[in-house]
């Protein structure tokens, strides 16, 4: 057990200091305490935390978030896509490292990371993934013993923003599109395949199966910077998804003269990148067709996605095929992401029930005579 003893500040303040031996056995001390009482509560809980083996050295603690930060964000770049890493290295520099990168990591109190949170700009994602990185940072100190706890967890959050309504096109409305869009073909298999535009302008010739009518999902191309950056799928494994038949000829013409290791879609080599938002061809594509249709909703590429479920949902389509079709880690996720379009299956279900039911009655009512 350590010793207490009181001293005088240069101000002339009373304050006690207390003297301990570190798991090492090396001598060190710890100063400022206002009350014996508190600094008697610290050496309790210094001989508790090294009987768990749970003691962390407070000179451990004087590195800034700033010198954890970047080798936080280094290890990332190991395990994370391109574009899973540019969120996270804006997320630093515009909200992390201004706020916190010259504290110390011992210094920060969770009231501080709460009232942080508070005054971050933007939207629930930014908020979340600028927490996210420190929170991240501190539990990579929590390990290192650095930390006994993380003070940034158990944080309370701005209720999310309602999500944005979905749009879902009809058949017409996809063809309208298709035919004003300068890749008529692509329109169409976004909208008949669910698969993510980078996954879709990632496919190569020997990744269509003609005779199954499928294509197998292994690369995703992602633009990031400007420059497109070729990884796997999003879930990190690879799928099969049917096209209908009415694509066969389409993406045969597309396939013709082409390597089996070139691109499908575009001029075999470049992948076509997703078009701008403002005046893009995609954008002019739905200006177009809203032209002829006043109801046209406003879309961007990846609502072709969306339609896609909508459709195979329509077409009679199990919820697990849907979730295989778009590559969804499970078929509660797809539920959660398309519940509205399952709603008139809870009708049906009664209506099924209802009639399980009448049969039932018929029959033993035979049975009786």
């Amino acid at each position: 057990m350590g010793s207490v003893y009181p001293y005088t500040t240069a101000g002339g303040a009373k304050r006690y200091r207390i003297s301990y031996r570190r798991p090492d056995q090396a001598q060190t001390t710890e100063r400022g305490f206002r009350t014996k009482r508190d600094a008697e509560a610290r050496l309790a809980e210094l001989e508790v935390s090294k009987n768990r083996g749970e003691y962390v050295d407070p000179a451990s603690a004087e590195v800034t978030i700033a010198m954890l930060g970047k080798e936080w964000l280094q290890q990332r770049e190991g395990v994370l896509k391109p574009s899973s890493m540019r969120p996270l290295q804006s997320a630093w520099s515009k909200h992390v490292k201004p706020k916190w990168g010259a504290r110390k990591v011992g210094g920060i109190r969770h009231s501080e990371v709460q009232t942080w949170i508070s005054t971050i700009p933007g939207g629930s994602t930014t908020i979340r993934r600028a927490h996210g990185v420190l929170a991240g940072i501190l539990d990579t100190a929590v390990q290192d013993r650095r930390l006994v706890r993380n003070v940034a967890r158990d944080i309370s959050f701005p209720p999310k923003s309602r999500t944005a309504r979905r749009h879902y096109l009809d058949h017409a409305q996809v063809q309208a599109l298709a035919d004003n869009a300068r890749h008529p073909t692509l329109v169409l298999f976004l909208a008949y395949t669910g698969l993510r535009w980078g996954e879709a302008t990632a496919l190569r010739i020997r990744h269509v199966d003609t005779l199954r009518r499928r294509v197998k999902v292994e690369e995703n191309a992602v633009l990031v910077s400007a420059e497109v950056h070729v990884g796997s799928p999003k879930t990190h494994r690879s799928r099969s998804v049917p096209y209908p038949e009415f694509l066969a000829l389409p993406l045969a013409q597309l396939a013709e003269g082409k390597t089996r290791d070139e691109l499908l879609f575009g001029d075999g080599t470049s992948h076509v990148k997703i078009p701008a938002s403002r005046n893009g061809w995609f954008t002019a594509a739905v200006l177009a067709a809203q032209t002829a249709d006043p109801d046209f909703p406003r879309i961007t590429p990846h609502d072709l996605r969306h339609t896609a479920a909508s459709l195979a949902v329509q077409a009679g389509a199990h919820v697990k095929s849907v979730q295989r079709m778009l590559g969804h880690a499970s078929a509660a996720m797809t539920l959660d992401v398309y519940a509205d379009l399952f709603e008139d299956d809870l009708d049906a279900v009664a209506a099924a029930l209802d009639q399980a039911k009448r049969s039932a009655n018929v029959v033993n009512m035979l049975s009786r005579d």
